[in-house]
């Protein structure tokens, strides 16, 4: 921690010592004029430095690092003379008399800032950024700088995810943003805004600070009713594609309706994802997602676009709705129907090394899964100055199921999977005053059920379930049944610059799982082959969370202590376990803003984990036709140290960003898992106590520039990483170590008023070295280069291409996708009239190399064929 500290000590003195200068700008009666802008400019130019806009009473602060000896500062404001004056580069006290000045407008033109900044807001132009080819507001986000959509939807600023998507202030679709990102036309909003340090809850803003960003949404009327509908269809085979959503955004009522169908390739259900990261910490602290504990044995997908090798038959319905009540309550509903059918054809080569020898093994699959799913939440919530009250029920049923063919040495195999799963929960928030605190009460209530059934014929591992002898089929059943709790109370006080919030709270688990393998010769089987668990875990907890904040420092400490109580019995096989552990789980932030444009970040935590359910049981569990796992021992334990270190620069002004995030875990483990590889490629995963260490490094950083005059958007980005661990194969405690490289980058310019280009690039080295010796580094290449091109305001045409290049050990693999797209918009009535030739050259075989722990999986993955589509586009 020392190290870490003394490293922002040392970056924040080596760029520059810092210069404050502020002062009050008035006219010549001394009345405070506001909102005049404020620059700090290097002398005798236009470049800017830093700069402030003047408040309420008409004062203003800088704060700034330069070398120069001497600076302009320059004083704007409509209405008012411009003022430049030179001074010394040293912190004073300047305040400055603007003279009121007319101005006779003959002819103007005025060219807005794609970016601007109001304290914590920034400000991205729609207009500045979209193209003709734009139709969503997601289409044109990928274009700001400083914001990142990954292949999924998820929003990055400055590298990390957005805590709330607002739209209008409102949060409509709780974290499922993408129905909107999707659906919204780009032309319905004039801005999207940056809320910098935003606290969602506005009883804790002045109390507690946040150093999480919320995106907004800013429509250009204040009621507004628009959305798309969407009609398609084409060959070969016959294909479809629909989607009708009507939208409503008034001062007090929110709606967005859609129903989407297609079997194009567009998978429409990643719009039902919660992607904040308020919502994804949500679910891992509650363990509310749905855990699949069987599987059929699938293809590893392709690592580009979906459309181009998602064979589906999905329909998708979404109701979401918020209505604004009396006494700034709030009630929405959310709910979501889905049902999806896809296939998967190709096959796969893998090997398997181990210290002694290599195993492989090819299988030819053919994959079938059969998906639906029904999510509905209500919410009642009030967001004021002084209370806050949220309460969300909610409801989640899977009804899924999958069917898989293999041809394994020329014989088939057959697996058919029903994995269900049904959640029922209510989540209850609440903060109020009492004396000069604010009390916050949480309560989580959640009911889990996962009945899952697989069967695999012919039978598989005969040498455990049939004396060495073959047989017709087997069957894993698997029945887990959960109830969760997690209650808590605490404070928060302000005490001088001190923010201090004592929690105390306690959580329960108690889960239920009855396993068992039945074959078609021995219906009972021993009972190493069926599970009745019971597993009891509570946890007791205090934690004082205390908060910092003085100019440009913000600390933040956390300290935990948890009781942890565990047990664990399964009385038909006499195995149980008892566990009682108090941890310290320590976590110090600190957040120090250098100056307007700078700022670095780092933190150091400590935390302990205990195994779930799915990592302990005594008995066989068959997830897969070749995988059959008994974890025999004592209750999985790691203690975890984190560290990471930040550094970020953004000015909205030139319109640059920037970000370089460094971060290490390293994890101390009490067991490791021994991994059986049979001759036939099946694995058996059984767990040894031995203390063992894990150690992952991981540095990403990202910079984008926008260029106005050209209408230019510039991206380079980069990852590395290296992961370091032990591994037990075949009896042999192996050293594995992974390294993987990413670079890529990304522009998109106008070459002229009608022809526009966008190229992206991703290179990405894979390397894995086994005691000692290195395997050969895998690289794949990912080109993506479209030419668009504007011949009227009514036409649009666009070549788009895809090149892909992977190095499968000695042999070298390339894919070509070319498409082409023409549009023809009737602009009066906002009618689209598409026609798309995807796949121009019939690519419909793609093969790549994964690397696993101790594996290299070749795949080779059957595409879409060529296909044709026509579509007609109305925007409502």
């Amino acid at each position: 921690m020392k190290k870490i500290f003394w490293l922002i000590i040392f970056i924040s003195n080596t760029i520059y010592s810092q210069t404050i200068i502020k002062g009050t700008i008035s006219d010549d009666s001394n009345k405070a004029i506001t909102n005049s802008s404020v620059l700090i400019l290097k002398k005798a130019t236009d470049d800017v430095i830093a700069y402030a806009i003047s408040d309420s009473k008409g004062f203003y602060n800088i704060t700034f690092s330069s070398s120069y000896n001497e600076i302009d500062i320059q004083v704007r404001c409509m209405g008012y003379e411009t003022i430049t004056e030179t001074i010394k580069n040293s912190s004073q006290t300047k305040n400055i008399n603007l003279k009121e000045k007319s101005f006779e407008l003959k002819e103007i033109i005025v060219k807005t800032s794609p970016i601007t900044q109001k304290g914590d807001t920034i400000k991205y132009f729609v207009n500045s950024f979209s193209k003709e080819q734009d139709r969503s507001i997601g289409d044109v986000l990928k274009r700001m700088p400083g914001i990142e959509v990954l292949s999924d939807g998820k929003i990055l600023y400055q590298g990390r995810p957005i805590n709330k998507y607002y739209i209008e202030g409102l949060d409509l679709l709780e974290g499922k943003y993408n129905l909107a990102n999707e659906n919204l036309p780009f032309k319905e909003v004039t801005q999207v805004q940056i809320l910098e340090n935003h606290q969602p809850i506005k009883a804790l803003d002045s109390l507690k600070f946040s150093d999480q960003a919320a995106l907004n949404i800013k429509l250009k009327n204040a009621y507004t009713f628009t959305g798309q509908a969407r009609l398609g269809s084409g060959f070969s085979p016959l294909l479809w594609d629909a989607n009708i959503t009507p939208m409503l955004f008034t001062k007090k009522k929110q709606m967005l309706i859609t129903y989407q169908a297609n079997n194009t390739g567009d998978n429409v259900a990643s719009q039902l994802k919660k992607l904040t990261i308020e919502d994804l910490l949500n679910q891992f602290e509650n363990n509310s997602e749905k855990t699949d504990w069987l599987s059929i044995q699938q293809l590893t997908t392709p690592n580009f676009s979906e459309k181009r090798w998602l064979d589906n038959n999905i329909h998708l319905l979404s109701g979401n709705y918020l209505h604004k009540l009396k006494s700034d309550y709030e009630l929405r509903v959310n709910a979501s129907y889905l049902n999806d059918y896809q296939q998967q054809n190709g096959f796969t080569n893998t090997e398997f090394i181990t210290p002694s020898n290599t195993i492989t093994i090819l299988e030819e699959k053919q994959n079938h899964f059969f998906f639906n799913s029904l999510q509905t939440n209500i919410t009642l919530q009030k967001n004021a100055d002084k209370n806050y009250f949220k309460n969300s029920l909610e409801f989640q049923g899977f009804w899924d199921s999958q069917r898989g063919t293999i041809l394994l040495n020329n014989q088939q195999l057959n697996q058919q999977l029903n994995n269900e799963f049904f959640r029922l929960t209510n989540n209850l928030k609440t903060i109020f005053p009492m004396g000069k605190q604010m009390i916050t009460l949480n309560s989580y209530i959640g009911l889990n059920k996962t009945p899952q059934t697989l069967n695999v014929n012919p039978g598989q591992f005969e040498n455990l379930l049939n004396n060495n002898l073959p047989f017709a089929n087997v069957t894993q059943q698997v029945d887990l049944q959960t109830f969760y709790t997690n209650n808590s109370f605490g404070f928060t006080k302000a005490i001088k610059r001190f923010s201090i919030e004592p929690k105390i709270g306690f959580q329960i688990e108690n889960q239920q799982l009855n396993s068992e393998i039945l074959t078609s010769e021995n219906n009972n089987l021993s009972n190493d082959f069926s599970n009745n668990l019971e597993w009891f875990r509570s946890k007791i907890y205090t934690d004082i969370h205390m908060q910092y904040k003085k100019d440009k420092w913000r600390i933040e400490l956390t300290t935990p202590i948890n009781y942890h109580a565990y047990q664990i019995k399964d009385n038909p096989l006499q195995k149980s376990e008892q566990i009682n552990r108090i941890t310290f789980e320590p976590r110090l932030s600190v957040i120090y803003d250098v100056n307007s444009f700078w700022k670095i970040n780092t933190s150091v935590s400590k935390s302990n984990q205990f195994g779930t359910i799915n990592q302990l049981h005594y008995a066989y569990i068959l997830q897969n036709y070749r995988n059959l796992q008994r974890i025999d021992a004592p209750l999985p334990q790691n203690s975890n140290q984190n560290y990471s270190l930040g550094i970020a620069y953004r000015n909205p002004i030139k319109t640059l960003f920037w970000n370089i995030i460094y971060m290490n875990n390293k994890s101390v483990n009490n067991l490791l898992y021994q991994t059986q590889i049979l001759s036939n490629g099946a694995t058996e995963l059984q767990a040894v106590e031995k203390e063992n260490t894990r150690n992952n490094h991981n540095i990403s950083t990202r910079a984008s520039k926008y260029i106005s005059k050209i209408k230019s958007n510039i991206t380079l980005n980069a990852t590395f990483g290296i992961q370091e661990f032990q591994q037990l194969i075949n009896n042999n405690l192996t050293d594995i170590k992974n390294q993987n490289l990413t670079i890529g980058n990304k522009i998109d310019t106008d070459i002229t008023d009608k022809i526009n280009v966008e190229y992206q690039v991703n290179w990405t080295f894979s390397k894995n070295t086994m005691q000692n010796q290195e395997n050969p580094t895998i690289t794949q290449q990912n080109h993506i280069l479209n030419l668009n091109t504007y011949p009227t305001k009514s036409q649009y045409f666009a070549i788009k291409s895809e090149y892909i290049n992977n190095n499968l050990f000695t042999e070298r693999t390339e894919n070509i996708f070319t498409d082409l797209i023409y549009r023809y918009t009737i602009t009066k009535n906002k009618i689209d009239f598409e026609f798309q030739l995807l796949n121009l050259f019939n690519t419909t075989n793609y093969r790549t190399i994964n690397i696993n722990d101790f594996s290299y999986v070749e795949t080779n993955f059957n595409l879409r064929p060529r296909q044709v589509l026509f579509k007609v586009r109305f925007t409502l």
